[in-house]
């Protein structure tokens, strides 16, 4: 069952960069997705490093920087207002 699933992303992976290539897209979407996950990063370690927001630590994995990617600062606000209702 592993080796179908395995094929299954390999042929997928292979038709997506047919496409990307046959229909020459920009990569500007690209650049632009990591200037702004790299921006959330380096905002996310700002912030819970300089003791701006005292007695909040915001983690620094996969999710909360997704979602401060897609919300931008009212993410981290959002995040720091669930992390203040649960604890």
């Amino acid at each position: 069952m592993n080796l179908v699933w395995l094929s299954l992303l390999v042929v997928s992976s292979l038709l997506l960069v047919g496409v990307l290539v046959k229909r020459r897209m920009s990569w500007s979407w690209l650049k632009r997705f990591g200037l702004h996950l790299t921006m959330a990063a380096i905002a996310l370690y700002v912030l819970n490093f300089s003791g701006f927001i005292s007695g909040f630590y915001i983690p620094l994995n996969p999710a909360t920087i997704a979602v401060v990617v897609a919300l931008g600062v009212p993410g981290i606000a959002m995040m720091a207002g669930l992390q203040w209702l649960v604890l």
